[in-house]
């Protein structure tokens, strides 16, 4: 069965998180993303303590598809050093994974 994951990112506006979202879910990298926010997140950046206002994308893909997502983020987000973080599902329903892997597979956009 196919190892599906969640993977986390973060930016500074709903906009840029729906762009984020449609492009990595029009690419078939992702299944689904879902949006949650604001978020306010504390972090250690160049010497300083920041506060910001985030908004969290969850991305639901596969295993196989994760470098690509990966690539894909790096490749389009404007944070230097954005956040991707990847977390396997330890369990779903089998329909949900099957739906996750058709929907990742690049054969399914024809």
């Amino acid at each position: 069965m196919t190892l599906a994951l969640t993977v986390l990112t973060t930016t500074d506006s709903a906009a840029k998180a729906q762009e984020l979202a449609r492009g990595a879910v029009e690419a078939r990298l992702a299944a689904c993303a879902q949006i949650s926010g604001p978020v306010t997140s504390v972090y250690h950046w160049r010497k300083a303590i920041e506060t910001e206002e985030e908004w969290q994308v969850l991305f639901k893909t596969t295993e196989a598809r994760y470098e690509a997502l990966e690539a894909h983020l790096l490749a389009v987000h404007d944070y230097d050093t954005p956040e991707i973080v990847a977390t396997a599902v330890v369990r779903a329903s089998a329909a949900y994974l099957e739906w996750i892997e058709a929907e990742t597979t690049v054969a399914s956009a024809e």
